[in-house]
């Protein structure tokens, strides 16, 4: 059902028929276009690591941060394609992202791994927040779909922040 206040903002062909309120679109959308960004920022920063790892667990860190950054990459798509099933649009550019995203880059030209591994650790505890407090908006709208799919992803963020926390803690004092 689309309707003016939407259709004002969402081009006619784009405007995705809908039983939640335009308000709730609005907000739906905001919501998971935030998540998306940071996503996309995450999945940079992840595979930017699994480029420059270096030191004696190479080979594990390496595997590791390659898979998270597989399974960070598969959100994007669920995310943005939910942010169209319920009549909002979607990022469109690497620009919008920028100005969205909630993770910082890391652009030093050498970090330590296990530096490495405690930021993405930090920035995943980030995005499970942002996930809870992104639910509480959905909840609000009754969007069940996309509550489902964001404690989805929540389990699986947590499941990346364990990993990359016990990957990252020392062990008999050596750092690496």
């Amino acid at each position: 059902m689309p309707t003016a206040k939407n259709a004002s903002k969402v081009a006619a062909d784009l405007d995705t028929p809908t039983d939640l309120s335009a308000d709730a679109v609005e907000k739906v959308s905001k919501a998971l276009n935030v998540l998306l960004a940071d996503a996309f920022a995450l999945y940079l920063k992840t595979k930017n690591f699994h480029w420059h790892i270096s030191g004696r667990h190479f080979r594990d860190y390496h595997l590791m941060l390659d898979e998270q950054s597989d399974q960070i990459f598969a959100t994007t798509d669920a995310l943005a394609e939910r942010v169209r099933k319920v009549g909002g649009t979607t990022i469109r550019s690497i620009g919008q992202i920028a100005k969205l995203q909630t993770i910082k880059d890391n652009d030093e030209s050498y970090v330590p791994p296990r530096e490495m591994l405690r930021e993405l650790m930090n920035d995943n505890k980030k995005v499970a927040a942002a996930m809870r407090k992104a639910h509480k908006i959905i909840d609000a709208a009754e969007d069940v779909a996309s509550a489902s799919l964001l404690e989805n992803f929540i389990d699986e963020t947590e499941r990346r922040t364990w990993f990359l926390f016990e990957a990252s803690r020392q062990e008999g004092g050596n750092e690496e």
